[in-house]
């Protein structure tokens, strides 16, 4: 059964309409409590009061739970209050889908109606709030609020997780340009969710596997049957003008045509080069992102982001591509080696920070070595990523925060030929740099003290050049004609992006690096 929970306003009810057009048979559950109650909702709370009303909620939710009669229920805002609502949801019989809308969409949606816990704005906002952490702590799938249609080309990937493995969670990415299922959990290479019946691969033409010399022999076969594959040397001297040309000459050689799928089988270097080759082969062919590196799986395989390198800047040539679905199989981070593994923390600990409340107070708690076991931290890291892309798909605004720590770190693998540091090491550097420059001394003290406690570098190797480094952050790619804009963050929850910072203030922040 499909179990619709999320806010008021969050279009539950208009949800079921459209599964019901899908065949499916619904109930919404405010519907059934006025119907054995002889009341409306509202004359309910006002003339019983709330505990009442819950009480028969509560009833009403574990009998269209018990029956298995239905095929899918609208859960009233505030039900996951009730323990054995959130016991019976539990259930591996039932896959619930939290409509994720945010407070000010809620409020402009029920503002007008007789809602009895819609009439104060300040306790709204604070009720909403308040609900998150039970809607994330029972959510199989998250769906956005204000997608039209989305049941449209949604409910098959909502349906197949009923053959994949246990635990696995689903995301709904959206953006003006597209979107598509994201799939996280443990056991999904080898899964159904790689049948061509299943929905998630585009198309009906033949998968070719993109994917590089470390990872293909370890997980090629499990992303289902390939014609062919593209092999690329691991690491991050891949990501060049010439490689890019060799794989597509490659895929000319294989037969490769518009009608076919590329799979993107291995850490952030092969899906942006993977993900380049797809937007730019014959104009245009599907790619499927499967990530199996930490700094993938919570970040770059999301968005559409796409590019390789040049020796003046990282991901200078590029194009925005959105993968056609996302497999995060969080099983392949045990086969990284140690220092990958850590290295992709970094990226974990920027989401947190950018993200604030739960995310980071869970975060900063994290222990070493804790992160295999943490699918859930791994999913949210991709949930807040894809809210920041629907909000500003093409860079031009507010997905410049995730440029958190980059400026510098960038710059730090460009000066040291994208060899001495790892991606995420250079970034767990620059976030120090970056917080310096907010004035966030405690903050940073405290990430300070997390990187190092999980063997993230916090110190840069003095043999680097600093004048080369300072030099290489006014080649950051996001630079316009009035200069290099940072990302400040001066408390979790709270960045500021295109922040200007005068020459002396970065000197000293880098500098600091050293010291």
């Amino acid at each position: 059964m499909i179990c619709l929970v999320g806010f008021m306003g969050a279009g539950k009810s208009s949800a079921l309409v459209e599964l019901a057009a899908h065949g499916l048979s619904t109930a919404d559950i405010d519907r059934l409590v006025e119907t054995s109650e002889g009341l409306p909702v509202a004359e309910i709370f006002s003339t019983r009061g709330e505990e009442a009303f819950r009480a028969a909620e509560e009833r009403e939710i574990l009998a269209a739970l018990g029956t298995g009669e239905l095929d899918a229920i609208a859960l009233g805002g505030g039900s996951l209050g009730s323990e054995a609502v959130r016991e019976a949801l539990s259930s591996s019989d039932h896959t619930v889908v939290w409509i994720d809308v945010d407070s000010e969409t809620a409020w402009r949606r029920v503002r007008a109606s007789t809602r009895p816990l819609a009439q104060d704005r300040d306790a709204f906002e604070a009720l909403h709030a308040e609900r998150q952490a039970s809607y994330r702590a029972v959510a199989d799938v998250v769906l956005p609020a204000v997608t039209h249609r989305v049941w449209d080309r949604a409910l098959s990937s909502v349906r197949l997780l009923d053959r994949l493995p246990e635990g696995t969670r689903m995301l709904w990415a959206s953006s003006r340009n597209g979107e598509y299922p994201v799939f996280v959990g443990r056991g999904l290479l080898g899964s159904p969710v790689f049948d061509q019946e299943a929905g998630v691969m585009p198309g009906d033409g033949r998968s070719f596997l993109f994917t590089d010399e470390d990872v293909g022999p370890i997980y090629g076969a499990g992303v289902g049957e390939t014609e062919a594959s593209v092999t690329v040397p691991p690491g991050e001297g891949a990501k060049t003008m010439a490689e890019f040309e060799r794989s597509q000459r490659e895929l000319t050689r294989l037969g490769m045509t518009r009608s076919d799928l590329l799979i993107a089988l291995g850490g952030g270097v092969v899906g942006d080069l993977a993900g380049f080759c797809a937007h730019t082969y014959q104009r245009g062919v599907p790619v499927v992102q499967v990530p199996t590196t930490l700094v993938s799986q919570v970040d770059s395989s999301y968005g559409g982001k796409t590019g390789v390198d040049l020796p003046e800047g990282k991901n200078y040539v590029g194009a925005f591509h959105l993968p056609s679905a996302v497999i995060a199989d969080v099983d392949t981070l045990a086969t990284l080696p140690d220092a990958e593994l850590t290295a992709g923390l970094a990226e974990v600990v920027k989401t947190a920070l950018l993200a604030g409340g739960q995310l980071w107070e869970e975060v900063r708690n994290l222990e070493p070595g804790e992160i295999l076991g943490r699918s859930d931290l791994i999913f949210d890291c991709a949930r807040y990523k894809c809210r920041v892309v629907e909000a500003d798909e093409r860079d031009t605004g507010l997905r410049a925060v995730l440029n958190l720590g980059h400026t510098v770190g960038h710059a730090i693998e460009a000066v040291t030929g994208y060899g001495r540091y790892r991606h995420g090491e250079a970034i767990a550097l620059g976030l120090l740099a970056a917080l310096r420059l907010s004035d966030a001394d405690e903050l940073r003290a405290e990430v300070h003290d997390w990187q190092e406690r999980h063997g993230l570098p916090v110190r840069l190797d003095p043999a680097v050049n600093i004048e080369a480094v300072l030099l290489a952050t006014g080649f950051d790619k996001k630079k316009t004609a009035r200069g290099v804009g940072f990302v400040l963050l001066p408390e979790p929850g709270q960045p500021e992006f295109d922040c200007p910072v005068p020459d002396d203030r970065l000197r000293a922040a880098v500098e600091e690096l050293i010291r």
